[in-house]
């Protein structure tokens, strides 16, 4: 899966030199949190939620609405945005632009097509995307079980649910509790709970935990 398939698009872009009140506004009206600061068909900045609230007036001010609408006209995007941006291209997959937002610990990331800004990718995005990978609004058996880090181990277990007359809907692996372990996470329909059970156990190292879910 790539960026292209999940970014938010047509994106929504601020000017550098929109008064923050008026940011303020675009965001609640549009239900977002952060946006790309273009001029000229440039990106020149990304504006967030966050920098905007920090901009402005404290609710302990003493200063009278007046004072404070002046001095928010005087306050724009610019003077508030981050000028460095990290971004991504359209092409780029999907769980690499997850890992540049973890390790540079930001919420979203413009996408660009060369020099222009096409979309938007978002910690949001990436949130619906693991309920999807995990099949978080299907039911089934969900199952957590421990198998050694081994060629065939994945093999074996995919053969039990067949073998069972059990479906995927979802399978995830992770880092186990040691250096030659996984852990496996998977969702199953067409079988149920008790025969799923019997069907695997032989094929992994330990049962961790097996329930029917989700919704």
């Amino acid at each position: 899966m790539l960026v292209s398939e999940r970014m938010s698009h047509p994106v929504i872009t601020v000017r550098p030199d929109m008064p923050i009140h008026d940011a303020l506004e675009l965001f609640k009206r549009e239900h977002i949190r952060r946006a790309p600061v273009v001029e000229g068909g440039k990106l020149v900045g990304i504006i967030s939620k966050t920098d905007l609230l920090n901009a402005s007036p404290s609710q302990a001010t003493t200063l009278s609405v007046w004072e404070l609408n002046y001095l928010l006209s005087k306050i724009a995007v610019k003077d508030v945005m981050s000028k460095t941006v990290i971004t991504v291209n359209e092409d780029t997959p999907i769980e690499e632009a997850a890992r540049i937002m973890a390790d540079n610990k930001i919420g979203g990331l413009p996408v660009m097509r060369g020099d222009s800004v096409v979309g938007i990718i978002t910690e949001t995005d990436l949130f619906k995307i693991f309920l999807e990978l995990m099949g978080a609004r299907e039911m089934g058996v969900r199952v957590t079980a421990l198998v050694p880090d081994k060629p065939g181990e994945l093999a074996a277990i995919t053969q039990a649910v067949a073998e069972s007359g059990g479906s995927f809907i979802a399978f995830g692996q992770f880092a186990g509790d040691s250096a030659d372990t996984r852990l496996v996470t998977f969702k199953v329909t067409g079988v149920d709970r008790d025969t799923l059970h019997k069907a695997i156990e032989p094929a992994v190292q330990s049962i961790i935990d097996i329930r029917e879910c989700c919704i």
